[in-house]
């Protein structure tokens, strides 16, 4: 850390270089936080987090009993032991309330005035945050599976919904209805997200094995379908043009959105270069996935190599992006984790689960101390700041 400070202060290295160490060096110390407990409200499974990106400070839960809730993760009270309270939440005698299970939650990318949420009930609504009242409902024909808005979009609000028909649907907040569809899966679509460095570029996973990207702007069909064999197998092969061996129910790009991630019930986790769509064939091993519907992982963001978060059983396996190595699993829900999210200001990691709670986990401060009272007081300091002075006596 003190060569890190010197060689910026000196002008050697780039700040940034510091910023991405030390952001590195939290995700790898990342344990669940004694600390600081969410409020449980959920009475059911937590399906869907999302925290807001404008101040990274109000997170939006989702669960299976159709409640969502807004949690404050700010520690107000300055004690050192603390629960992140729910400041509101839309429950079961709200008028507007889902009356399945809520899938996807996500904050509106330029202001928390406003957030969105699908569910089961066939439905994806756009709420007022100040009122807590829906301010517009957009209706499907299908079960809603999954929905996302893009984060960089200036020119248009698009919503991309994935539904039990083969179809994408895109709706537009301007106008309050559905633009355009996107037809090409033949299965149920359980995951979409548009990319966050182009804005007209979206993603699709089906449960049809495949992955599709997509160009909203023409309507020709889609850009690329992503091939796990890159070409090399021939397309009368019945895995020929598919992107896993199962169902795909997770995507995440990449925070440059050069990269994209996907997931599936085959037990794997490709990476794929999101401009050509070529398999990169990293490795991850076994990624358990048991799934039936989308399933919610993320990826650090500022780091010098980028790590992914994915829920594993009831654990959470986390791997370098990169190179595929496992770095560590965090262990603390009882039942199957369905959805996390990074906080990338802080490094911490939120995860929700069917046991029905959100767990909090942070960079560790210090390393694990002995017993024994003589070596207590040492462990605890860093050596970068201990005493290095002695006098010329004890040296002699």
């Amino acid at each position: 850390m003190l060569g890190f400070l010197s060689a910026r202060q000196a002008g050697l290295d780039d700040p940034l270089h510091l910023r991405r160490a030390e952001s590195t060096r939290r995700v790898l110390g990342l344990e669940l936080n004694k600390d600081r407990d969410v409020e449980r409200v959920h009475g059911s499974g937590v399906n869907t987090l999302d925290i807001e990106p404008v101040e990274g400070r109000y997170m939006l839960s989702g669960g299976s009993d159709g409640v969502i809730v807004l949690y404050d993760l700010q520690n107000s009270s300055r004690q050192p032991y603390y629960t992140c309270k729910a400041v509101c939440s839309i429950g079961r005698s709200h008028p507007d309330v889902h009356k399945y299970s809520v899938e996807t939650v996500q904050w509106y990318p330029h202001d928390t005035g406003m957030f969105t949420s699908s569910s089961f009930d066939k439905t994806l609504k756009i709420w007022d945050t100040n009122t807590l009242q829906a301010a517009d409902v957009f209706n499907f024909e299908e079960t809603v599976y999954s929905h996302h808005m893009s984060p960089v979009a200036t020119k248009h609000c698009l919503v991309a919904v994935g539904t039990r028909g083969p179809k994408v649907q895109l709706c537009d907040l301007k106008s309050g209805s559905c633009s355009h569809i996107l037809q090409g899966h033949r299965q149920e679509i359980l995951a979409v997200s548009w990319s966050p460095r182009y804005e007209y570029i979206l993603a699709t996973a089906s449960a049809d094995s495949r992955v599709k990207l997509w160009d909203v702007r023409r309507a020709s069909g889609c850009l690329i379908t992503l091939d796990q064999h890159n070409g090399k197998k021939s397309q009368a092969v019945e895995s020929a043009n598919t992107a896993h061996n199962g169902k795909v129910n997770g995507l995440c790009f990449t925070s440059d959105g050069l990269h994209l991630l996907t997931v599936g019930t085959d037990n794997r986790m490709r990476l794929w270069n999101s401009s050509n769509g070529e398999n990169t064939l990293v490795n991850y091993g076994k990624v358990y996935n048991d799934s039936r519907k989308g399933l919610k992982f993320t990826v650090s963001c500022g780091c010098s190599s980028e790590f992914v978060f994915v829920p594993y059983g009831s654990t959470i396996a986390v791997y370098t992006v990169y190179s595929g190595e496992k770095i560590t699993m965090l262990k603390g829900h009882y039942k199957n984790v369905d959805c996390c999210v990074f906080q990338s200001n802080f490094q911490e990691l939120y995860s929700g689960s069917r046991d029905c709670n959100i767990l909090a986990w942070v960079p560790a401060l210090y390393e694990p101390v002995p017993d024994d009272d003589e070596t207590t007081t040492k462990s605890q300091l860093n050596p970068a700041f201990e005493d290095a002075w002695s006098s010329s006596d004890e040296e002699g």
